[in-house]
């Protein structure tokens, strides 16, 4: 308990902004365990009603709960966000620990791979994957991990490719450590605390590509409450019932500033070169 206390008191802003992100995902999570309407219940006769006490957010064109929707808009994007990100990461980091390591060949096939994909725009490539596979939050998340994978394996090749020399690595390789032993005990070490880093600041850029995937209509499909779809719903209303586009944009814009500085503060704590 000292231990703790001493990390929170030495790491404040780290600890708000994980509160702030843990309560973000609680509510997620458990969605469909609070008092609130069912968000895919059409009411037709509540058809775009201002926010009241009935309905905090107002109601959309169907006269759904735009409060409900927006709860449940959490746990469908923050899922698909939290898994696209760790998509990226994963294969990102190992086609980069593998191509750093190993050099020559394997180096120059993923490298020349990555420089492909580098070159085209990343979102109208990720749009142009996402028709091809069809309109889906799945095809969504695949084809953005498609265009994004890059930066994470030239990252983790690159910090691979500054101990891939050292003594101890050459050591661990005369006496017969086997590479998997070698990868896992030495590469993954050192590249990981910096891979992590990026990953949590990259929480908020992923959900708003996503968003705008879903925006564009190749993401996710009515009636999934999901807030870059919901800004959609809303462009046609947004004259005579703007709440449909404030409040899902505005939860967008809460999530990422919160994943954002959270990555910011994370990245106080686990760089050795930042004094906390």
């Amino acid at each position: 308990m000292v231990k703790i206390a001493a990390f929170i008191k030495a790491n404040k802003q780290f600890t708000f902004f994980s509160l702030l992100a843990a309560a973000v995902i609680a509510v997620a999570w458990l969605a469909p365990l609070l008092p609130i309407q069912d968000p895919y219940a059409a009411v037709m006769r509540d058809s775009l009603q201002a926010p009241s006490a009935e309905h905090w957010f107002g109601t959309d064109k169907l006269g759904r709960d735009v409060f409900s929707r927006v709860i449940f808009g959490a746990r469908t994007s923050l899922s698909a966000t939290l898994t696209l990100v760790f998509c990226i990461f994963l294969l990102g980091s190992v086609l980069g620990v593998l191509a750093g390591y190993f050099g020559k060949l394997v180096d120059t096939v993923i490298m020349r791979v990555a420089d492909m994909m580098i070159s085209f725009p990343g979102m109208i490539l990720a749009i142009a994957i996402a028709g091809i596979l069809g309109a889906s939050i799945t095809n969504a998340v695949i084809a953005i991990t498609m265009v994004s994978w890059t930066k994470y394996a030239r990252l983790s090749r690159s910090l691979v490719l500054k101990i891939r020399h050292k003594d101890y690595v050459a050591a661990a390789t005369v006496t017969g450590s086997r590479t998997l032993y070698i990868l896992r005990r030495y590469m993954l070490p050192n590249a990981l605390p910096t891979l992590v880093i990026t990953a949590a600041t990259d929480i908020g850029g992923m959900m708003l590509e996503l968003a705008g995937l879903s925006f564009l209509g190749f993401g996710a499909l009515a009636p999934t409450p999901e807030w870059g779809l919901m800004l959609n719903e809303g462009r046609s209303c947004l004259e005579n019932a703007p709440w449909m586009m404030i409040f899902p944009g505005l939860a967008i814009f809460l999530v990422v500033v919160i994943f954002n500085l959270l990555g910011d503060s994370l990245r106080d704590v686990l760089d050795p070169r930042t004094d906390n």
